[in-house]
């Protein structure tokens, strides 16, 4: 089943001036709130990533259980992906993400008071399964813009996604070197009390086109995923490509830890703001995927990811080389992202939600086996074997991506 991009009920007639090309309320200062909540909110499930060598000192425990720290959360939200953001094709959608916005402040000051690591990990699977509002913004936008805008735009909202991740585990990593990682969960609840109130008050009220009921919804993930060659491909190749990402930063804050000088979390924590540079990528792969094929952006990115873990393979002679190799990796990572969502957001504006939750589940359960392989990559191999991890998980995403079937022929040039 292959469906053709239309236009969402909810796109109007242009208006003039600076957004004459974009729908009708849609405006500028929009598209940058929608970019800043989606990054705001995808940080709550990335801050104890420069955390992790702290809680396991204060929780006197090793890095295989302290990672399972990020495998609940990612494995959190990949469990609201799947239950929470379909619902967004039969409620209102800004009452949804405020409601999701305002749990996750909740689950973060329960898990900033957690006694246990164990009910540490519990918590922040809550974390993550509350913490989806940002897959209900980004096709919140692109119902929004009009078609031949909609890859520009979800490039911006995707752009300030990345920078929210990227950024997050600066201010992470920071906070926690002067507060405890505690005031890291402490301070993240009070910016979600914030942004609900402000979402609530500016965000326009969008109802699905055809309201459908729960139950319906779960039963139809199946036959869409099935019937769409397109949604199949992209879903691996982020998968792959976001394991490769997961296995670096679960990584990370133990190597660092680990070396000669013993860096802590504030350091760990600025290799977010290099990372913060490949975000610029976010507007340019957005256009490209609207004029080039998936094989050029796609595989380019994933390129430029292989690249990047073979120069930070070299991180024990030169930090000087993992620098270069996280910027590259980031923009790498947000091309390919950007990418795979614009292919599948042309598929039908009717199913977008529970398309979006389809890819999106398989894109953090590739995360979460990404954070496994890099934990036990790092026990086993150090950090070459880190590296050749990462290295090994792009190359599956480039085979997913070149190899063809003959129902995915006809499909190459979307």
């Amino acid at each position: 089943m292959s469906h053709q991009p239309t236009t969402p009920e909810t796109t109007a007639s242009a208006t003039s001036g600076a957004a004459r090309h974009q729908p009708e309320g849609l405006t500028a200062g929009l598209v940058f709130l929608l970019a800043f909540a989606a990054g705001l909110a995808v940080a709550n499930i990335y801050y104890a990533q420069p955390l992790l060598n702290s809680i396991a000192d204060s929780y006197r425990a090793g890095v295989p259980a302290t990672s399972v720290i990020i495998v609940a959360t990612q494995l959190g939200y990949a469990s609201g992906l799947l239950l929470i953001v379909p619902l967004g094709d039969a409620f209102e959608r800004r009452r949804l993400i405020v409601a999701c916005v305002a749990c996750t402040a909740v689950a973060l000051v329960g898990a900033a008071l957690a006694p246990t690591l164990h009910v540490l990990v519990a918590l922040n699977y809550l974390v993550g399964l509350a913490s989806v509002s940002p897959q209900l913004i980004v096709p919140f936008a692109a119902t929004l813009a009009a078609p031949e805008r909609r890859g520009r735009v979800v490039g911006t909202v995707m752009g300030g996604l990345l920078v929210g991740i990227l950024a997050s585990r600066s201010l992470s990593g920071f906070i926690g070197a002067h507060l405890g990682w505690q005031g890291v969960y402490y301070i993240g609840a009070a910016a979600m009390l914030l942004l609900a109130a402000g979402l609530r008050w500016k965000l326009p009220a969008q109802r699905p086109q055809q309201p459908v009921a729960l139950p319906e919804l779960l039963r139809s993930l199946w036959p869409i995923l099935k019937g769409e060659p397109v949604l199949q491909r992209h879903l691996l190749v982020g998968a792959a490509g976001f394991a490769a990402f997961s296995a670096f930063w679960t990584a990370l804050s133990f190597y660092l830890a680990a070396r000669p000088e013993h860096y802590g979390s504030e350091v760990a924590g600025l290799f977010g703001l290099i990372g913060v540079a490949g975000a610029l990528a976010a507007p340019i792969a957005g256009r490209l995927s609207d004029r080039l094929p998936a094989r050029v952006v796609n595989g380019v990115s994933l390129g430029l990811m292989v690249v990047s873990f073979a120069v930070m393979a070299l991180a024990d002679w030169s930090l000087g080389w993992l620098i270069a190799g996280v910027f590259f990796m980031d923009a790498g990572a947000q091309g390919n992202q950007i990418s795979n969502q614009s292919r599948i957001y042309a598929l039908s504006p009717a199913l977008r939600n529970r398309i979006n939750a389809i890819y999106m589940v398989g894109f953090f359960v590739g995360g979460a086996v990404g954070s496994v392989l890099g934990s036990r990559a790092l026990q086993h191999g150090g950090w070459t074997g880190v590296c050749a991890t990462g290295a090994g998980l792009c190359l599956l995403g480039l085979l997913a991506l070149f190899v063809r079937t003959g129902r995915r022929k006809t499909q190459d040039a979307r």
